[in-house]
């Protein structure tokens, strides 16, 4: 049985009218970046988001550098972020000219660890950025407190969290203002690339608005130094579509993962992920651990059997070459769990089988290791 990790084209099909309808307006309107589908997708997003303001950019990495630069983070200041997350997070710091702070992550949501935040503030701490990593939401609680104690902003990183809940509050109006991707392997994935940037603040989201279009709100006004980070008319039409199905899309991901809790329950050396009470996880992956150095062969084992898997992520930000000068931030649970941590497939398009598949091979592989161990 063939496991792909994930099935972007699979997701498509049913969308397909739809999505060429749309696009073959847009083509008849000749009205190809901002105008009306993309202002319609802004007020649809914002009110999924439960914000009063969402403004489409370019990506994902440009809504955070947007969000930056909107909140006055500039060269000097520095920024605390978790070492787990993708290489953007923190290359969105260095381009806003801020320094990357990296604190470790807490040893069970693999989210940034609340009780590290704290040693890492400076006087020239400006900003923490949590990551909502997997579609798992970071512990917002706490931080907002570290932040209220110390007058820092806040910075939702919700590239992997479409929809995901804290304590009932949808991930992104939480913070002082948050940043998605619609990369189109998201939960929420455009036929191509895109950002937004959300926030309840309407000076903010003038800012980020002037900032992604050449610094101004008009043609020709040019009210600040700006970018040209603008979401394309055909991304904003495919975004507004898709976003109909997501809730349902995101329950069919936590119904997987459900299902990958059941299977792998009883297998020894394999860590789960953990929810925390009061979440509501997107599961835009389900991250597990192999213990005892094995994910290396776990990974080739399942690859033989038709199993695509991923490793979310190989390296920790501050250990990779472009970002060696920060190699004396010591984050020893992200680097342990670098070399444990393998991704299974969780895309709604998998199969009850499927999932079924996938846990047994894991438990047929688990018992063969004992089982060698155990002879030597």
């Amino acid at each position: 049985m063939k496991v792909p990790f994930m099935d972007v084209k699979s997701e498509h099909q049913p969308l397909r009218a739809d999505l060429l309808k749309a696009w073959e307006e847009i083509l008849d309107g000749a009205e190809f970046v901002g105008g009306a589908r993309v202002e319609r997708f802004e007020r649809s997003f914002a009110e999924f988001c439960e914000v009063g303001h969402a403004i489409g950019v370019g990506n994902g990495t440009d809504a955070l550098l947007l969000a930056l630069e909107a909140l006055g983070i500039r060269a000097g200041d520095e920024v605390i972020l978790p070492a787990n997350s993708f290489v953007a997070t923190a290359e969105a710091v260095m381009h806003a000219g801020a320094t990357p702070v990296f604190a470790d992550i807490d040893p069970k949501t693999y989210t940034v660890d609340v009780n590290q935040i704290e040693a890492h503030v400076t006087s020239r701490t400006r900003a923490l950025l949590p990551v909502h990593l997997y579609g798992q939401p970071a512990d917002m609680t706490p931080i907002l407190e570290i932040a209220a104690r110390h007058g820092l902003r806040v910075i939702e990183d919700c590239a992997q969290a479409h929809g995901a809940r804290y304590h009932g509050r949808r991930v992104g109006s939480i913070g002082d203002v948050a940043c998605f991707s619609f990369y189109p392997a998201k939960n929420l994935g455009a036929c191509g690339d895109g950002g937004a940037v959300v926030t309840n603040d309407s000076a903010t989201a003038e800012k980020v608005r002037k900032l992604r279009d050449h610094g101004g709100l008009r043609k020709y006004a040019h009210d600040v130094v700006g970018y040209n980070s603008r979401l394309d008319a055909m991304q904003a039409a495919a975004l507004d579509l898709k976003l109909k199905h997501l809730e349902r899309r995101n329950a069919m991901r936590r119904q997987h993962a459900s299902e990958y809790d059941r299977l792998l329950a009883g297998v020894d050396a394999i860590i789960r992920p953990f929810e925390p009470k009061g979440i509501n996880g997107a599961y835009h992956l389900y991250v597990i651990r192999v213990e005892n150095g094995n994910r290396g062969d776990l990974q080739k084992f399942l690859s033989e059997h038709d199993v695509q898997t991923g490793i979310h992520y190989p390296t920790p930000i501050h250990r990779t070459p472009a970002f060696s000068r920060f190699k004396a931030q010591h984050c020893p649970v992200t680097e342990k769990y670098s070399s444990e941590i393998l991704s299974l497939p969780i895309h709604p398009e998998l199969t009850g089988e499927q999932v079924e598949y996938v846990s047994l091979l894991i438990g047929k592989y688990v018992e063969a290791v004992t089982s060698e161990l155990m002879a030597r």
